[in-house]
This record gives C-alpha cells, sequence and structure tokens, in this order.
C-alpha cells in the first residue's frame, strides 16, 4: 500500500475505527494480495509501490547480508498477519515477536497518540505463541533476514531457538542470558532502553536500543554507546518519524533502524523515502546508460507520427489508401453525410494528439530515466511500448488495415528493440532530497493521487474504446452526432463501417499506451526534486487535452455526457500540476 493510497483513501478511513481493528484490516488485506497464485501478489505489490533497494545500501553485519539499513518492527505486527505482505515491502530486515512459550491470554489495543505522533504499545508481551508462530514463519518465502525477538525465562528461551533455528537469522532477547550463545551459532542481541547496562564484554553481536520515540533524544543515545566504545551493531527501535531522524540516527553511528510507530504516522512509504535519501547523500553519478539514444528516438519518431497524423486530420482527414479500400473519394463522403467525414477527423485528431503526448513522455523517460540508469523507467518504456505494438491487432478486428501503419511498425520495431537489448542489465533506484513530512510532501501525496487516478482513467479509457472498436464501434452518442445508423452508413459502402473502427480501435491502442506511461510515471517516478517529471505531466499532457477537446467543439460534438470523461480527466490533471508544483520543483 503506498502513500498516495494510505493518506489519500485507507488512513481517513481506518482512523475512524479501533486501532486493532485497522491495523488487521490493513494487515490481512495486503497478506491477501501478497499470496496470490504464481506470484502475482509479488509483482502486483512491486507495481504499485516500487519498493527495490539500490545495490548501493547493501551492507554485511554479523555474517547476515543486508539489501538496506531499514527494518520493521515487530510491534507493527504481534499476530503475524501481515508478514508475507511485509516481506514484499522492501525493508533490509524484518523483526517477528515478541514471541513467547503460550500464547497471550488477551490482546491490549495499542494507544495512538495522533498530536505527538506517537503510539503507546501494550507493556506485556502480546504473542500468538511459539507453535502458532512457528507454523506462520514456516510459511514465508523469506526474501531479507528474519530477526526473532524472544521473551521468556532462560529454559523457555532455550526452547524457543531450538524450535525457530530454521527460520531466524538472528534473535533478540529481552534479558542478559549469554549463556544462550552457546545454544545457537546465529547472532544475539540483547534490547534494553538504557545504554549504562551494556557492557562491552559480551558475547552478544550487538544492541537493539528499545522503546524510542520521536519525543526521546535517541540521537544521544547512540552517540553516547559510540563514544564510551562500544564496537557492536547497534540497532535502534521507534524514533523514526520521517527520513531526516533515520539519517541522523545513522550518521551517529547506527548500524540498522527499525520502524515502528512512525511507520503508522508516516506510511508504508517511509522505507522507501528513508532509501531514496540515502542514495541521494551518496551523490552517485553513473556514466550515461548505453541504449538510451534509441528509447529516445523511439519517442521521437512517435511524436513525428503523431504531427503527420495532425496535420491530415486537419486537411484530407483521409488517405489515398484509404479512398483506395472504400472505392470512393472523400469528396462522395462528404456529399452523402458530411458528420460521417467530421467524426473520422474526430478520431484522427485526438489519436494524433494522443500520439504526440506519448512521443512527449518517453523522450522524457529516455533521457531523465534510461539515461541516468533507472530501471523503473526503462519498465515503463517496455510496458508501454509493448503493448502498443501489440495493439496493431486491433486494426484488423474489423478488417481493415493500411499499409502505413505497417511501415510505422516496422520502423518502430528495430528502434525499440535495439534500445531495449541495450539496456537490458539496468538496476539504478532513484534518489530524492525528501527529508520531512511538511506540508509540500503531503500535498504531493494528494497531487500523486490525481495523476495515478488519471493514469488508471487512461488505461480502462484505451480498454473500453479498443473494444468498442473492435466490436459495436459506436457509442450512443455518436450515432446521435452522426444521425445515421451503422445500417445505413453500410448500405451506403460497405468498406466504411471498417475503416471508423479501425480508427476507434487505433485511438483506443494508443490511448491504453499512453495511459500506461502516465501511470508507471505516477506510481514511480514521483520523488521530491524531480522537476523533468513535473514538466513531463505539463508538456506531454498539453498535446493529448488540447487536440481531443478542441475537435469536440471544432465539429460540433459537444454532448456533455460523451465529453465528460474529459472534463474529469482535465480535472485531474490540473490538481495533480497544482498539488506537486513544489513537490517536484523544489528540494
Amino acid at each position: 500500500m503506498p502513500d498516495w493510497s494510505y493518506h489519500g483513501i485507507f488512513k481517513p478511513l481506518l482512523t475512524k475505527l479501533p486501532p486493532t481493528v485497522s491495523r488487521e484490516f490493513i494487515h490481512r488485506g495486503m497478506n491477501r494480495i501478497a499470496s496470490l497464485p504464481f506470484g502475482l501478489g509479488a509483482y502486483l505489490i512491486n507495481f504499485l509501490g516500487r519498493e527495490e533497494s539500490s545495490p548501493l545500501l547493501k551492507k554485511e553485519m554479523d555474517g547476515i547480508d543486508f539489501t538496506n539499513p531499514v527494518g520493521l518492527s515487530g510491534k507493527i505486527d504481534p499476530l503475524l498477519s501481515g508478514t508475507k505482505a511485509f516481506t514484499n515491502l522492501g525493508f533490509g530486515f524484518l523483526e517477528i515477536g515478541p514471541i513467547t512459550i503460550t500464547e497471550s491470554e488477551k490482546f491490549t489495543s495499542p494507544v495512538i497518540e495522533t498530536e505527538k505522533p506517537k503510539i503507546q504499545f501494550p507493556s506485556e508481551p502480546e504473542s500468538i505463541g511459539i507453535e502458532k508462530t512457528k507454523a506462520k514463519v514456516k510459511k514465508v518465502k523469506k526474501k531479507q533476514p528474519i530477526f526473532i525477538r524472544l521473551v521468556g525465562s532462560y529454559t523457555e528461551l532455550e526452547t524457543m531457538i531450538q524450535m525457530l533455528d530454521d527460520y531466524a537469522d538472528a534473535y533478540i532477547i529481552e534479558a542478559n542470558f549469554p549463556e544462550l550463545s552457546k545454544v545457537t551459532n546465529k547472532p544475539l542481541f540483547v534490547a534494553t532502553s538504557e545504554v549504562d547496562e551494556i557492557l562491552e564484554e559480551s558475547p552478544f553481536a550487538g544492541i537493539v536500543l528499545d522503546h524510542l520515540d520521536v519525543e526521546v533524544n535517541s540521537i544521544e543515545k547512540v552517540k553516547s554507546l559510540r563514544r564510551k566504545g562500544y564496537q557492536g551493531t547497534i540497532i535502534t527501535n521507534g524514533g523514526i518519524v520521517e527520513p531526516e531522524q533515520a539519517l541522523q540516527l545513522l550518521d551517529v553511528g547506527a548500524d540498522l533502524v527499525m520502524l515502528s510507530g512512525g511507520y503508522v504516522f508516516s506510511g508504508p512509504g517511509l522505507p522507501k523515502r528513508i532509501k531514496e535519501a540515502l542514495v541521494d547523500r551518496l551523490s552517485y553519478c553513473p556514466p550515461p546508460q548505453s541504449g538510451w539514444l534509441a528509447y529516445w528516438l523511439f519517442g521521437l519518431f512517435i511524436l513525428i507520427g503523431g504531427i503527420l497524423a495532425f496535420l491530415f486530420s486537419l486537411t484530407t482527414v483521409i488517405l489515398p489508401y484509404d479512398e483506395s479500400f472504400l472505392k470512393m473519394d472523400r469528396q462522395a463522403i462528404w456529399s452523402f453525410n458530411e458528420r460521417i467525414m467530421l467524426f473520422m477527423a474526430h478520431d484522427r485528431m485526438t489519436l494524433a494528439g494522443t500520439m504526440i503526448s506519448g512521443g512527449i513522455v518517453y523522450m522524457m523517460l529516455s533521457k531523465h530515466g534510461v539515461k541516468q540508469g533507472i530501471r523503473w523507467a526503462k519498465q515503463a518504456i517496455d510496458i508501454a511500448a509493448i503493448i502498443g505494438f501489440l495493439g496493431i491487432f486491433g486494426f484488423i478486428g474489423y478488417g481493415y488495415f493500411d499499409w502505413l501503419h505497417l511501415i510505422f511498425w516496422l520502423i518502430l520495431l528495430p528502434v525499440y528493440l535495439y534500445g531495449f537489448m541495450k539496456t537490458k542489465g539496468i538496476q539504478g533506484t532513484p534518489s530524492s532530497t525528501n527529508r520531512v513530512n511538511d506540508l509540500i510532501f503531503k500535498r504531493g501525496v494528494y497531487g500523486q493521487l490525481a495523476f495515478v487516478l488519471l493514469g488508471f482513467s487512461f488505461v480502462l479509457g484505451g480498454i473500453v474504446i479498443s473494444i468498442i472498436g473492435m466490436t459495436s464501434i459506436f457509442v450512443p452518442t455518436d450515432l446521435l452526432y452522426i444521425c445515421m445508423s451503422p445500417e445505413m452508413m453500410n448500405d451506403f459502402n460497405e468498406n466504411l463501417l471498417p475503416v471508423l473502427a479501425h480508427d476507434r480501435a487505433g485511438f483506443g491502442s494508443a490511448l491504453l499506451s499512453v495511459g500506461l506511461l502516465v501511470l508507471t510515471l505516477s506510481l514511480w517516478g514521483f520523488q521530491q526534486g524531480n522537476k523533468w517529471v513535473w514538466w513531463t505531466y505539463l508538456i506531454g499532457g498539453l498535446p493529448a487535452f488540447w487536440a481531443g477537446i478542441y475537435i469536440h467543439f471544432a465539429i460540433g460534438y459537444t454532448n456533455f455526457i460523451h465529453l465528460l470523461p474529459a472534463y474529469v480527466a482535465l480535472g485531474l490533471y490540473i490538481i495533480g500540476l497544482f498539488l506537486t508544483f513544489q513537490f517536484l520543483k523544489k528540494k
């Protein structure tokens, strides 16, 4: 669940429910998605949230490999109802627990103090017991190290370690039992809130500084340990509500940080924001990615094709090969029913505007994303381009396929394939200047939601129009505008309906492809300071909106119901531009 859906949709609703109810609703829902067969859940979560870690953040400590230093506290999920989902949310490690031998008799609801912000977790351990824990952990497809927190007497801890040793990468215990180091070869960490209790000479791999929150000077606790010469691994638990606090803890000596209450207040995007901030501080400038220019040329050719289609829609409307297929010239159609020609101009101009917009977005993604080695930019281009190529089959749904589209397809394909092959190993992840949860960030989240909805609406519209183009061709308002039934048009010329269906399916395919570009850009490209993303929306959106709305008024096709989707899309576009201006344009 990314921030745009958490803050924009779910959080306002869930805050009205008891904390435990809302927590379990979210965790169980995410777990169901993560459990979809054939790995579809993991792909869907990645598509919506894009949680991969930069290779630059990898680190090895205590014999354990971490993809990044950000973990999640077990207090967030005491019933382990969301563990499968959390393995897909980009954490460098996960804590499970606290686990006790027996299940807790009753579970106490945490107390949320929104003003501070702070969560008062129950003082007594809340556990589903060792047997249920083992059963659940066995089903988890582990994608990062698992730290298991254990609570109990020495004998109970020894028993639990023996039962869970096959699934744990490390243990966290809340008592000073150094003898447990003989029970397992996995690293042991002792949890405490008092740094003075830590002894330098101990068999523990490190410590977990517990019960930190934004009111406690957790930075000073870490500093104090390092000043005293403590060389072990330091993990902090809590005390992070925004990326800047995580950076400060890591700067003063913390090796790993666990998110706790701050994860609830800031949203599921917090670990991603921390990772992007860490990459930003590295100031890593990779050499230009080979193959980016081919992707850029691919977009340029689409842009040129769109400009040519725009000129044709303003002048001849139909081309000689259309006349050859129809076995009549355009004047005969004008004489029969001028609104048929105007309707064709309407379809072809909206297609032209969509192609111009798509070409611009392809070019911007290539120059500012792929060239910088950003993996998501390549994947956004690939998804939209492949769907666009497959859309060629929609042209022949009614038996008409013109040679110009085939030539255009054959020109684009080798250029795209060259770019695809040359960028195959791209692995870069984005960086962000975002550090705090200020008003600019909050506005940006709602602006991102507007653009995500815009992308979804384009995708849905492209699918619907493509299907209509290959089946009924017209919607009721089309026939009202033309003032003629399909049967009458077919009686006039039996090849006229295939030409109209060809135009409709072509526009639907282009809209679907561009919708995927807008959607992936909105889901994956929102990092603070990405000026080019804002300019891509502004410049890339204008041709499609202008052509799509202008042509309707130019030909007198102004039915409100027909234009309502365009008005809604334009509203989302303007809202998105306004709300994201400061977030994307300013550091």
